[in-house]
């Protein structure tokens, strides 16, 4: 069976959000994810988290198990997917929140623009929904996701990120936050990727998750509610600059691995 790619988020989180897919949006749902939410008895999701760590690829996953344990609580759904070519951030992240490919959605390599198509925020917005995003200033996402009416919150590092998400849980004013984080991704660029230092990184991105998906079922236990553990593309050691690299077509740079936790709100749970 083919393999869905990162593109379909975008369709499995409209599904499951109610709201009718972007205008490009052509990837199919992620089934496993649908049907767990029919056997938890949830009608739909009315929160959403979706947290971005940017590089972590399955093969990160498979040589430290132990590391990710925690996801196995927070958010024990887990699916394998591919990434689209190139697997670079800004053309995973259009494919990622638009539902297209990037002969479609126009981001075809490494390039910082606003992305001019329809996505999911645009179609969340026409429904009526609240979006957030909790960048780094400067990011890809921040420059893709431009000008449009959602909250576009820009901060200088990864913890001023996690410390702005939790304060836009807390608040409890948007039906889909994103929170993207880079410091994986800087780091195996300038060091070998399976370094001390990258790894200590890897386990961060973990511990962040972790914390924020504690932040939603306190600030969010009234409510149905998605966490999402999504990134973008993997990573692999360049031979001959020692360090890691991604935008090829091999498994280290394609595939990637997502994990869904669902929670009924109060007012929802079945007796």
């Amino acid at each position: 069976m083919k393999r869905r790619t990162i593109a379909s988020v975008t369709p499995t989180l409209a599904a499951l959000m109610g709201v009718e897919p972007p205008a490009l949006s052509t990837a199919e749902s992620i089934d496993v994810f649908l049907s767990e939410v029919g056997r938890e008895g949830i009608g739909g999701v009315d929160r959403c988290l979706v947290y971005c760590p940017d590089a972590i690829g399955t093969t990160v996953i498979g040589e430290n198990p132990a590391v990710f344990d925690p996801l196995k609580e927070t958010a024990p759904h887990c699916v394998k997917l591919l990434s689209v070519f190139p697997p670079k951030t800004p053309v995973c992240f259009a494919s990622m929140f638009t539902g297209a490919l990037p002969e479609s959605h126009g981001i075809q390599h490494y390039v910082q623009k606003v992305l001019a198509c329809d996505t999911l925020f645009d179609a969340l917005i026409r429904a009526g929904k609240r979006v957030a995003i909790a960048t780094l200033r400067g990011s890809s996402m921040e420059v893709l996701f431009k000008e449009r009416r959602i909250d576009l919150i820009c901060e200088a590092n990864d913890e001023d990120v996690t410390a702005c998400t939790l304060e836009l849980i807390e608040a409890d004013r948007h039906d889909l936050i994103i929170a993207y984080q880079q410091e994986y991704d800087d780091i195996l660029h300038e060091k070998d990727l399976r370094s001390p230092e990258a790894l200590a990184v890897v386990e961060r991105h973990v511990r962040t998750f972790t914390r924020l998906v504690e932040g939603c079922h306190s600030s969010w236990s009234d409510r149905n509610r998605l966490v999402l553990f999504a990134p973008d593309h993997g990573a692999h050691l360049d031979p001959l600059t020692g360090t890691g690299n991604h935008g090829e077509d091999i498994p280290e740079d394609m595939e990637v691995t997502h994990f869904a936790g669902l929670a009924a709100g109060d007012n929802h749970r079945q007796t």
